[in-house]
């Protein structure tokens, strides 16, 4: 017999599923935090290594040829995490860990602010996509997201 955690993504929108990742992230994130606190180097190494896996997965899925802009910002966003992660892991820093934490939650969020958008019916969505893909610490338009994108 299998979980409810087994089928809990069955079914689900794939913006769902970029979430769902985003919150394994934060939680590895978390596990990582824990470890520091208790200085157990091989809990904090094995839930960065479980963070920094998510965060690949997520890069090597973009499409860049289709997604355009809005798929190099992404990519730049995961290149910047995943060395603010690598960086708190090395020097076993809870506030850079802390820090990843709330620029993936920001872009969580904004993913999640989609997903409600998309399941709105068509006639009541109304994106401005003006600002649909800005970052979500800072709300830098696109065009200029590349050159201030800070982790």
């Amino acid at each position: 017999m299998t979980s409810y955690k087994d089928h809990m993504l069955d079914g689900a929108s794939p913006v769902d599923l970029v979430v769902a990742l985003y919150d394994g992230i934060i939680r590895f994130l978390y596990d990582a935090i824990d470890a520091v606190e208790h200085a157990d180097i091989t809990a904090r190494r094995a839930s960065v290594k479980r963070a920094l896996a998510i965060v690949i997965h997520l890069q090597t899925r973009l499409r860049m040829d289709i997604g355009g802009r809005p798929a190099q910002v992404l990519a730049e966003f995961y290149a910047s995490i995943f060395a603010l992660i690598l960086q708190a892991s090395v020097a076993a820093d809870v506030q850079r860990f802390n820090r990843a934490i709330v620029c993936v939650r920001e872009m969580r969020n904004a993913w999640r602010q989609i997903a409600l958008q998309s399941a709105q019916p068509p006639a009541t969505t109304a994106i401005n996509t003006s600002r649909a893909f800005t970052t979500p610490a800072t709300n830098i338009p696109e065009s200029d997201a590349s050159s201030r994108w800070t982790a």
